[in-house]
C-alpha cells in the first residue's frame, strides 16, 4: 500500500475521532431534557451521560490502534507482530463497545424513563452501533488470523534461509 494511501486513511480516522468527540460533547446541550440546566448538572450528575463516557474510551482506543496499525503498514511492515496486536486489541475494543452499548440500553429500559410512545427508539439506537461493532469484530478476527499467520510464516522462513 503506497505511503499516501495509509496516511490519508490516518486522516479520515482522526477525523472520525474528532467528530465522535465532538458529538460526544455537544449533543448533551441540545437534548431537550438538559434545556434549562446548567453545564454542570448536564455533565456531572447524570449517570447514564457517564456511562456514555466511559463507553466511549474503547472506541477511541481502537481509532489509536487502527493509526498504529496503518503506519506500520505504511513502513512496509504489514506482516509484523504489533500488526497482530492491535488488531488484536481492536477485536477487544469492538467487544468493549458493544458491551457498553447492552449496558446503556438495559440502564434506559429499566430506568422507565421511555416515551410511552416511541419505546422502540432506544433499541434501534443500540443497533445502529452493535451491528457495526459486530463487523469490526468479525473482520479485526479473520485479519488477526490470516496476519498471524503470515507472520509465523515468515518468522519459519527467516529461519530456514
Amino acid at each position: 500500500m503506497k505511503r499516501s494511501s495509509t496516511i490519508f486513511l490516518q486522516i479520515v480516522i482522526v477525523l472520525v475521532g474528532v467528530a465522535a468527540l465532538a458529538l460526544l460533547l455537544w449533543e448533551p446541550q441540545i437534548e431537550g431534557v438538559n434545556k434549562n440546566r446548567t453545564n454542570f448538572e448536564i455533565y456531572f450528575q447524570d449517570p447514564f451521560l457517564a456511562l456514555v463516557y466511559v463507553g466511549s474510551i474503547p472506541f477511541f482506543m481502537a481509532l489509536y490502534q487502527a493509526i498504529r496499525a496503518l503506519g506500520y503498514v505504511g513502513r512496509n511492515q504489514a506482516f509484523s507482530p504489533e500488526v497482530v496486536r492491535a488488531l488484536w486489541f481492536i477485536k477487544y475494543c469492538a467487544l468493549a463497545v458493544i458491551g457498553f452499548v447492552v449496558l446503556e440500553l438495559l440502564f434506559i429500559l429499566l430506568s422507565g424513563n421511555l416515551d410511552d410512545e416511541n419505546p422502540g427508539a432506544p433499541i434501534f439506537l443500540a443497533l445502529l452501533i452493535i451491528l457495526p461493532s459486530i463487523v469490526i469484530t468479525t473482520v479485526a478476527a479473520m485479519l488477526e488470523r490470516l496476519l498471524q499467520n503470515a507472520v509465523e510464516l515468515k518468522s519459519e522462513h527467516d529461519l530456514t534461509v
